[in-house]
């Protein structure tokens, strides 16, 4: 099938109606690749992108084309770290020959993405990577491990964070790479999470390759790639992704490009519904009626404050994505809100609930709902960067505080301690 996506599938006049769009494209017997062939090439994958990636709609377009996908049962676009944070690190940093071929995959499904970022010693203090990559003529050779890498069992490629210099200073010893994962030095073994998930993974590179034009960025500034990719993964943890649901997953390794697009109406999504919203609210308040929990006053006030919670973070995120952002700091603040969020509305759920927040399944009160969130709510406060981190960024960046007491940071990454509160400086 053909991947191109050209300008003039794009080029759809200013009156696009969407309804009228969904109701001659949606056909739930087209494959999941077929479908999202045709999102793509109308610049429906990812609408908010410019042409001829998108149609550089706006939050209330893109809102109004979620809507009415859901309203029609439509299978989502092909959701995944590639379309959260790849497109735009790649359409933001990568050379144009490198970006053409990858981007036009992502945005039609054909290939899946991952995140190789985070290291057993290097988790919050990102830049302490020790995974490293050698020059050999026209690729570069990998060796390190990686950890907490979400979907990479089912990913095609990856977002690699390798050092490639020991002897600059270890921020700007690193560079971003685009790694095939279908390759013999590539080992995935999922990890099981107390939810019974196995989302993340922990991945083993030995002697992996990857061609030297399949650099993102330039060699030694992968840093300032990452940051760019860890501002839309903060910003989309705390809520501002805005895409229809699909519990298909992208990619050749998973299976799902050949199945029928309208299997998965009740396929809950790969990478699970993080986020607390509105919606949520609302069940937990018909919980309280139901079982006379919320004539508790305390209860009520606890509702309340986590639905003001919940709209103050809406008006943020749509003010960022809009182009409201003006401190840097948005996707940091998002992100630390959703974790407050999270355990809000646990805490409020599990009081609704009493003693029956212990038994969990399809058949429990909440139909095992907020059991589940109180499994999670650990979760948003430690990946794509701890709380801790979070204000460290705000504080530094945004108020202009002074940084911890640490090493100069112009000494050779070779001279550091390694994982020691030393050189913990977090994910900045």
């Amino acid at each position: 099938m053909d991947v191109c996506i050209s300008t003039v599938d794009v080029g759809l006049d200013v009156g696009f109606d969407v309804d009228e769009w969904l109701d001659a494209h949606w056909d739930p017997d087209l494959t999941v690749e077929e479908w999202w062939q045709v999102l793509a090439r109308a610049g429906l994958s990812h609408p908010a992108l410019p042409a001829p990636w998108g149609r550089g709609w706006s939050v209330p377009e893109v809102t109004r084309l979620v809507e009415a996908m859901v309203a029609r049962g439509a299978l989502g676009p092909p959701l995944g770290m590639g379309l959260v944070m790849g497109v735009p690190t790649l359409l933001t940093h990568a050379a144009p020959t490198l970006r053409d071929a990858l981007v036009p995959r992502i945005l039609n499904g054909q290939d899946g993405w991952c995140q190789l970022f985070s290291e057993p010693g290097a988790g919050s203090d990102l830049a302490s990577i020790q995974t490293r990559a050698e020059r050999d003529g026209d690729e570069w050779v990998i060796t390190g491990q990686k950890v907490w890498t979400s979907l990479g069992q089912w990913a095609d490629y990856g977002m690699l964070l390798a050092r490639t210099d020991a002897e600059a200073p270890k921020h700007q010893g690193i560079t971003y790479f685009a790694l095939p994962m279908r390759q013999p030095g590539v080992t995935v073994r999922p990890l099981r999470e107390m939810s019974g998930r196995a989302m993340f993974n922990e991945v083993f590179l030995d002697e992996a390759r990857v061609r030297v034009d399949h650099v993102v960025g330039d060699v030694g500034g992968g840093w300032r790639v990452a940051n760019t990719t860890l501002n839309f993964e903060r910003g989309g943890i705390g809520g501002g992704n805005n895409f229809a649901p699909s519990g298909a997953v992208p990619g050749t390794i998973a299976g799902h490009l050949e199945r029928r697009a309208g299997s998965f109406a009740d396929t809950p999504p790969p990478v699970g519904d993080e986020v607390v919203g509105l919606e949520q609210f609302q069940s937990f308040v018909g919980l309280a009626r139901a079982n006379g929990a919320i004539a508790d006053a305390s209860i009520r006030q606890d509702l309340m404050r986590l639905r003001s919670a919940l709209m103050i973070q809406s008006w943020h995120v749509a003010r960022m994505q809009a182009g409201g952002a003006t401190t840097g700091g948005e996707g940091n603040m998002a992100k630390l809100r959703n974790s407050d969020i999270t355990r809000m509305a646990r805490d409020v759920g599990c009081r609704i609930l009493g003693p029956h927040a212990m038994v969990t399944g399809a058949d429990s009160a909440s139909g095992g709902e907020i059991q589940a969130l109180t499994v999670l709510s650990p979760a948003p406060s430690i990946y794509g960067g701890t709380d801790q981190v979070q204000r460290n960024i705000i504080g530094e960046r945004v108020l202009g505080l002074p940084r911890e007491p640490g090493p100069p940071r112009e000494t050779p990454f070779r001279d550091l301690l390694q994982n020691t509160a030393a050189t913990r400086d977090g994910r900045r």
